[in-house]
């Protein structure tokens, strides 16, 4: 079986906390992490939670970059789903530790919509 994409959930911690409150700087970063892994940018959403936090999404032809920060536990998660398994992910990855200032962090690659590459055969009836 192949699979149609691949997850990767990112864990970035001792993060700076200035930077995971910062929504331009992030929503900017976000589109450079995209770019760098060869992405293509269709647009981007971001939001500031009140009284801290950011959420953001970049939408890109192969699916997605994601994020959401907790400045108050110098964390951030962020989501890169692609269907495009020839993108590299890792030049996004290292591009946010650098920006975030992550002192401790991880990623784990899940394979996403297995298919069968068998040929399944339709029963016709007639009546």
């Amino acid at each position: 079986m192949e699979e149609l994409g691949l997850h990767i959930l990112m864990e970035f911690n001792q993060c700076s906390l200035d930077k995971l409150n910062d929504l331009e700087l992030l929503e900017k970063e976000m589109k450079q992490a995209a770019k760098v892994s060869n992405a293509t940018i269709i647009k981007s959403v971001f939001h500031q939670f009140s009284p801290q936090g950011v959420t953001g999404v970049v939408v890109v032809a192969e699916s997605h970059l994601a994020i959401h920060t907790w400045p108050e536990h110098g964390y951030a998660a962020v989501d890169f789903f692609t269907c495009n398994l020839a993108m590299d992910y890792h030049k996004a990855y290292n591009h946010l530790v650098q920006i975030l200032n992550s002192k401790k962090h991880h990623y784990k690659s899940i394979k996403r919509g297995f298919i069968e590459t068998r040929v399944i055969e339709n029963e016709l009836s007639s009546s």
